[in-house]
């Protein structure tokens, strides 16, 4: 049931995107990175990620001034150890950044993609 209920949040997560992670899925959707795939508001054990490349175990998160309160920062330390452990690299970027310099981050990602 627990499963059954992260797929449904992960849903209405894609339908209510910021406009941040709907500016960056403009340019990852289709395989437009450079042909790698990603999909967004991915379950991985029992957080969801903003980006996730499979093939590349990659995982991007944006932020947004909720991840500021202690809480929050505690969360996204756990939920990082969590997806180290698993295998997964990780990348945390604030929603200005995504807005403002997407082209320096898509550049930053294809350099870690490529690796």
């Amino acid at each position: 049931m627990r499963a059954q209920r992260k797929l449904n949040q992960a849903r209405e997560l894609r339908k209510n995107s910021t406009p941040a992670e709907a500016r960056l899925w403009e340019q990852l959707r289709n395989r437009r990175l450079d042909g790698f795939k990603f999909v967004r508001q991915a379950t991985l054990g029992p957080y969801i990620a903003d980006f996730l490349c499979r093939e590349k175990n990659l995982v991007i998160e944006l932020d947004g001034w909720t991840h500021s309160t202690a809480e929050e920062i505690e969360h996204d330390l756990k939920r990082t150890a969590y997806l180290k452990n698993e295998g997964y690299r990780g990348f945390r970027f604030d929603n200005v950044e995504a807005l403002e310099g997407t082209d320096q981050l898509l550049v930053l990602l294809l350099d870690e993609l490529k690796k």
